[in-house]
C-alpha cells in the first residue's frame, strides 16, 4: 500500500473567474487517481490544504509525525513547489528509517485542465515511489532528485541537479 498525503500546493488550487485569484477548496487528489485508472491500494490523507509558501515549522513537524507514524513504508506526499526542497530536507534530517517517501507537486493546477502538469507528476511519483530504495527523493518533470541534491530553477521552473550545475 502506499500511503498518500495531502498538504496542498498548486496541484489542489482553483481558479476564481471573477477575481482571477487563485484558492484551496477540496482536493483533487481522489480525482486524479480515478481518471487515471490507477489500480494501486493506496491510503489518501489531507494533512493540511496551504501554500507551500506559507508554510511554517509546525506544518512541517504535523508532515514528519504523519510520515514517521505511518504503517506503510512507501509514501507519496503532494507539496507546493516553491518550498518542497525546504520539506524533503526537514524530512531526511528527521531520519525516518526504512521508508521511501516521495515529494511531488504541479506548476500548473490540476482545475486547469489538459494543460496541468499534474498527472505527469503524480504518475511518476507513484511509479518511483515503489521502485526507489528507502530515503527521500523530489519528483518532478519525469525525473527524481535526492533531496540534497535538487532545486528548482526559477527562471524555467523546472527542477535540477545541483551537482551537474557546480560542473557547468
Amino acid at each position: 500500500m502506499i500511503q498518500v498525503f495531502i498538504t496542498g500546493g498548486t496541484f489542489d488550487k482553483e481558479y476564481n473567474f471573477i477575481t482571477g485569484e487563485l484558492y484551496f477548496k477540496d482536493t483533487h487528489l481522489k480525482e486524479m487517481f480515478d481518471r487515471g485508472r490507477s489500480t494501486l491500494d493506496i491510503d489518501i490523507k489531507t494533512l493540511m490544504m496551504i501554500d507551500s509558501l506559507e508554510m511554517t515549522p509546525e506544518d512541517r513537524a504535523i508532515i514528519l509525525h504523519n510520515c514517521r507514524k505511518s504503517a506503510h513504508n512507501k509514501i507519496l506526499l503532494t507539496h507546493g513547489t516553491d518550498r518542497m526542497v525546504d520539506t524533503a530536507k526537514a524530512l531526511a534530517e528527521a531520519d525516518i528509517q526504512g521508508k521511501t517517501i516521495v515529494l511531488t507537486g504541479a506548476m500548473i493546477p490540476y482545475a486547469f485542465g489538459t494543460s496541468s502538469d499534474g498527472f505527469f507528476n503524480l504518475g511518476s511519483a507513484l511509479a518511483f515511489a515503489q521502485t526507489l530504495p528507502p530515503g527521500v527523493y523530489i519528483v518532478m518533470n519525469g525525473r527524481y532528485f535526492t533531496w540534497d541534491n535538487v532545486r528548482k530553477n526559477r527562471r524555467t521552473g523546472n527542477f535540477e541537479e545541483l551537482h551537474s550545475l557546480e560542473m557547468q
